[in-house]
């Protein structure tokens, strides 16, 4: 960012891809009028005419997957397969709701006494997005797709790292036949975007970041009394219990942890290990960890990728030190490479602590926390302990126990059972404490915002 406008930046070589001037408050304001207008036809478009478009924007993905891939995987320095996949998930994304939503929204009739009731699900009108930048295509196209299915007009402020992905998805969506204006993206400063929640027009606000600024958008919107969906990041705990596979868990958790260059709020961050396994756990780790080849993320073989910018490799190195500093012991990794672009190398932390940043805060990179647990009880003690509570992990061989831990004790809104996954269309994705709230994906997310309406007829 500038004070003229943004620019976009390779990861890798540390050059400037592109500039973009920020809008006026007038452009800004036009597009969200714009949008308004266009969704005062949208909505009245039946669901499987809006199905239709939405399938025909999964198509358009497909066909310039690509181009879109190595735009992102050029802003963000994301493995290409990663971004190839993205764009893949985004596609289905688009297939899930253009099959489902004709069911999750048409309207219900429900019985009671002397009349009939009917429960609709009404479009509420322009939902503001304010995004971050691991997942340039997917963080835009998950609520995006869902509101738009749904009848509503959206609006998109991506990431500044990733300004030029999120324009591509416009023309893309356009392309596709989305009604021109529906689909709006905002390059504004955060002011301006405390002004585009503040617009009588905007009816809804969802964003994905820190808890810091998820805290900040959430009491703007609530001085207006508008709905938000927040997903504001995690420290997802990965229970490796008395009775689990250990090639398994740790093939699994080093997967779990590096994907996307460790730049996932729903990565394995934490790994709380049993006594029984925690020494095996540790050094099978750390010897995968320590192969980990890092490089250019355009070639095939590059397994890691530099961080998307010099203040967040620089911000995990910070908190890798300052947990040594606390006793954390430094097993792999944890140097800056002298070389040109923001890598960092895959680091292993075990003998992590309270009070270490390790174990109280995301670590949003390729830095694992191992953390030793005396009984299966005490890992489920710890890995609830955090503040956050989006995703977390069991590993045993007791498939029905830890299905019961799993829904019954793991405070988050996912777990996963041995294995590891970022998203499914089909599934609920989002979480509780300062992880936030709501739901995106699945038919919760396709009613998120709308407007559930009761209509009583008298016989």
């Amino acid at each position: 960012m500038s004070e003229q406008g943004i620019k976009t930046v390779n990861p890798l070589t540390e050059e400037v891809l592109d500039t973009y001037a920020y809008m006026s408050d007038a452009q800004a304001t036009k597009i969200v009028e714009d949008c308004h207008q266009a969704f005062l036809d949208w909505r009245l478009q039946s669901l499987e005419a809006r199905a239709e478009v939405i399938r025909a924007i999964g198509t358009a993905l497909r066909e310039r997957k690509d181009e879109l891939a190595t735009l992102m995987t050029r802003e963000t320095g994301k493995l290409i397969g990663d971004s190839r996949d993205e764009v893949d998930l985004c596609a289905a994304i688009c297939d899930y709701s253009a099959d489902e939503g004709p069911r999750a929204l048409a309207d219900e009739e429900r019985e009671t006494d002397g009349a009939t009731a009917i429960v609709t699900h009404a479009p509420i009108g322009v939902v503001y997005g304010i995004q971050p930048w691991n997942f340039p295509a997917y963080q835009a196209v998950r609520y995006s797709i869902a509101s738009l299915m749904a009848g509503n007009g959206v609006l998109l402020k991506h990431a500044e790292n990733c300004t030029g992905s999120g324009l591509l998805l416009r023309e893309i969506y356009e392309q596709a036949g989305l009604p021109e204006g529906l689909f709006g993206v905002l390059c504004i400063t955060h002011e301006q975007s405390d002004a585009i929640i503040e617009n009588d027009l905007v009816r809804g606000v969802t964003m994905t970041g820190s808890d810091k600024a998820g805290r900040h958008i959430a009491a703007k919107a609530g001085e207006q009394v508008k709905k938000t969906v927040l997903e504001l990041g995690s420290n997802d705990a990965y229970l490796v219990l008395d009775d689990a596979d250990l090639d398994l868990a740790v093939d699994t958790c080093v997967q779990g942890r590096l994907y996307n260059n460790g730049q996932t709020c729903v990565n394995a961050k934490r790994f709380i290990v049993t006594e029984k396994n925690y020494d095996a756990f540790v050094e099978r780790y750390a010897k995968k960890f320590d192969a980990i080849v890092l490089g250019d993320p355009t070639d095939e073989n590059t397994q890691l990728g530099p961080l998307v910018s010099r203040s967040q490799r620089d911000q995990l190195h910070e908190q890798v030190s300052k947990s040594v500093e606390k006793g954390a012991r430094l097993v792999v990794g944890g140097e800056v490479p002298e070389r040109k672009g923001w890598f960092y190398p895959a680091t292993v932390l075990a003998d992590v602590a309270p009070g270490q940043p390790a174990y109280e805060d995301e670590l949003f990179g390729p830095a694992a926390a191992i953390i030793k647990a005396k009984d299966d009880g005490e890992a489920m003690r710890i890995a609830n302990s955090s503040r956050y509570g989006l995703g977390g992990g069991i590993f045993s061989r007791d498939v029905e126990r830890a299905r019961e831990l799993a829904k019954t004790h793991f405070d988050t809104g996912m777990v996963f059972i041995n294995t590891f996954d970022i998203a499914t269309p089909n599934l609920p994705f989002g979480g509780v404490k300062s992880s936030g709230y709501g739901r995106e994906h699945g038919p919760e997310g396709l009613k998120e915002f709308v407007n559930i309406k009761s209509i009583k007829i008298a016989r």
